[in-house]
């Protein structure tokens, strides 16, 4: 049999392409913005607590409101990503998040990105600001340049994706050059 010379093969669709470090800072900026109106819901819950008992429970300390927040977190990024695939931010910036094969990213998979993430993110320069007994202000100089410096980190790493997806199994694709088939 010879093939039909007027049939075409069906099209290969590209490897989705890799947002650039600055669309990804842009939506980590964006996502901080947002995430300052999450953690108000700690905060409010601690604030009608205090205001309904007129006294301050234990789980109303510093470390325990931090604790909350990173829960509440947590609940917002493994439920974006393991649902849809984008936060908030990431809609807006066109960037998905995709298992390394290029499928959906499970829920196990999204808390191990989001506790990466945080790992990554920001415990060295915390740690070092904790160590060297910084201020406020200083250790979040400290945590600005650690941001920065682990961004620039995904410049040397494979695909250009950041250390904590190639960990995780997942990378950071931009939306606008997914084929629709692709797609959730």
């Amino acid at each position: 049999m010879t093939p039909d010379r007027g049939a075409t093969a069906p099209p290969v669709a590209a490897p989705a392409r890799t947002p650039s470090l600055a669309r990804r800072m842009a939506c980590f900026v964006y996502e901080a913005m947002l995430l300052f109106g999450v953690a108000l819901i700690p905060a409010v819950l601690g604030t009608l607590f205090f205001a309904q008992t007129g006294q301050r429970h234990p789980l109303q300390s510093e470390t325990a409101l931090r604790a909350f927040a990173l829960v509440v977190y947590g609940i917002y990024f493994v439920g974006c990503w393991s649902v849809r695939g984008q936060t908030l931010a990431m809609q807006t910036w066109h960037i998905r998040v995709v298992a390394a094969t290029g499928g959906r990213v499970g829920q196990w998979r999204a808390l191990a990105r989001y506790v990466a993430c945080c790992v990554a993110w920001f415990a060295p320069a915390s740690l070092l600001a904790a160590l060297l007994g910084l201020g406020p202000w200083q250790g979040l100089g400290a945590v600005v340049l650690g941001i920065a410096f682990y961004a620039l980190l995904a410049l040397a790493a494979p695909g250009r994706q950041f250390w904590h997806d190639l960990v995780c199994g997942t990378r950071l694709v931009d939306t606008r050059s997914v084929p629709s088939s692709v797609k959730p």
